[in-house]
């Protein structure tokens, strides 16, 4: 983090617990710092390009929301059509993250993870078979994890 100043690091403070919950997040940020917007946006842009920030995104609660029924399906797919696949099943609308993890055979062959969410039991089934549905004959096997409870989300945390 050598790259990073003062000012980068005032900007990870006032973010690192979210953006603020407002319609104008970086003036908020801006206004909080003495900074302008524009400087607050390219200085977040920049550190996105340093790999200081991964992403700038939502993270929705989806218990709150009313989707109390989560699992993290975990496929066994051909790794030269991982990248395919991935980005069909990340496309639909029940799944919030898809990504390709490694597999850790003999035990654990899956290489393709997708969470789900429904606000039932059979919507998470009916989700898992849909997924199932459009891999076909490319599903080697597969799992799901469900969520038993939330975990809080937290991202870095400067001192």
């Amino acid at each position: 983090m050598s790259n990073l100043d003062e000012v980068d690091l005032q900007i990870m403070r006032a973010t690192q617990a979210g953006l603020p919950l407002t319609a104008r997040p970086y003036h908020a940020i801006a206004e909080q710092l003495g900074l302008s917007v524009d400087q607050v946006i390219e200085r977040m842009r920049r550190m996105q390009e340093l790999g200081v920030i991964r992403r700038i995104g939502a993270v929705p609660n989806h218990y709150k929301l009313g989707y109390r029924f989560n699992g993290m399906t975990v496929w066994n797919v051909p790794d030269e059509k991982i990248d395919a696949l991935g980005e069909r099943i990340g496309s639909l609308d029940f799944v919030s993250h898809c990504y390709h993890r490694p597999r850790h055979l003999p035990l654990w062959p899956y290489n393709l993870f997708a969470m789900v969410h429904g606000r039932s039991q059979e919507d998470v089934d009916r989700q898992i078979g849909q997924i199932a549905a459009i891999l076909g004959q490319d599903n080697l096997g597969a799992d799901v994890l469900y969520s038993t409870r939330i975990l809080k989300k937290t991202g870095f945390r400067s001192k």
